[in-house]
């Protein structure tokens, strides 16, 4: 399968990279990467510099008979237009998240691909983030117990990225960069029906969008699921916190640092009080050792150029879409549900 990349920036350098080690590397399944057109003359030198075909318009793409697939890399705002034209093109679809600026818009973009014939995924590639499978299979081990709480945070001290991202108009704001991915894993993660949203957002920075925010869902089940998202931070958090009835599970960062502490008693006989500021607490104070096991991570590890892979194999009727319309629709209209909270400082009541 021939691709070729819409928008040569950070990310379109990055899917470009990404794209050739996999066709050096797969048999099965190929994905070769044709060229790329971008709006930028500069950007499109650099692609010449590193020995990439360059398409002078997207019209040029679009009409190149030997193209059988685009990705899209482009800001937020302009991902619709060059869905529609692929699309009408019987060109199949790969397309960066956030797809859309809105539910409806996405669903108008999944009406096009199905019109047209063709594929259309969204690159929601952080489900195949080591640090997620391995949350995942924390919970799935049940060595903590049953899980009631989620915590999950992705925090840094370099404020809002880019140019674009600080501008409502293109899609900008923290929420649609990192909310998007963070929502896509809990929907992942806690397979039940979403019944309340309760999400502040911040603008330490002063910008017209949110550079952070924090989001807490419940669900059906009970179970009660975090999300941090800050650019102000300079001290880190953990990456996730994972509360189970029998213990509790930290993974520290993306390096997968951390481990799992299981209670072998609930009431330590042993426990002794701390001296805790300008007082004294048993409550608080660490447990004794015999009273709970360290365990390590059991640590998952996801199969290189999995989205790419199964693009190729779906596009060719081998594989089901691992990204599919209702999941994507159903992250946005939480997200929708997310900014409404935060407009309006409530929770919001949802079936979802």
């Amino acid at each position: 399968m021939k691709a070729v990349i819409i928008g040569f920036g950070g990310m379109g350098g990055y899917h470009a990279k990404m794209i050739r080690q996999f066709a050096a590397s797969e048999k099965e399944y190929p994905l070769e990467l044709a060229g790329v057109f971008d709006i930028d003359p500069a950007r499109l030198q650099e692609a010449e510099k590193e020995g990439i075909r360059t398409y002078s318009s997207a019209e040029e793409v679009f009409s190149d008979k030997g193209v059988d697939a685009v990705l899209i890399a482009t800001p937020n705002d302009v991902h619709a237009e060059y869905v529609y034209a692929a699309a009408k093109a019987g060109k199949h679809i790969i397309c960066e998240k956030p797809v859309a600026m809105s539910s409806a818009q996405a669903e108008s973009m999944y009406d096009a691909a199905e019109r047209g014939g063709v594929l259309f995924e969204v690159h929601q590639n952080r489900r195949w983030d080591d640090d997620f499978l391995t949350a995942k299979q924390i919970a799935a081990e049940g060595k903590i117990g049953e899980v009631y709480k989620i915590e999950s945070r992705v925090v840094g001290s370099n404020g809002i990225p880019g140019a674009w991202r600080k501008e409502k108009a293109h899609g900008g704001g923290m929420m649609l960069d990192w909310g998007v991915h963070l929502i896509d894993q809990m929907l992942q993660f806690v397979k039940s029906m979403v019944v309340s949203v309760y999400c502040e957002y911040s603008y330490i920075y002063g910008e017209e969008v949110e550079d952070g925010c924090e989001l807490s869902v419940l669900f059906e089940n009970g179970v009660r699921y975090k999300i941090l998202i800050a650019t102000d931070c300079f001290r880190p958090f953990p990456r996730w916190q994972v509360y189970g009835v029998e213990g509790t599970a930290t993974i520290a960062d993306w390096s997968l640092s951390g481990g799992m502490t299981r209670v072998l008693e609930r009431q330590d006989k042993k426990l002794v009080g701390i001296k805790a500021g300008n007082g004294f607490t048993k409550t608080m104070a660490q447990r004794s050792d015999e009273s709970v096991e360290e365990l390590p991570l059991p640590v998952v590890h996801a199969q290189p150029f999995a989205f790419y892979k199964n693009f190729v194999a779906a596009a060719i009727g081998k594989e089901s879409p691992a990204i599919r319309r209702e999941e994507v629709l159903r992250v946005f209209r939480l997200m929708e549900a997310a900014q409404l909270s935060a407009q309006t400082n409530e929770v919001v009541k949802i079936r979802l």
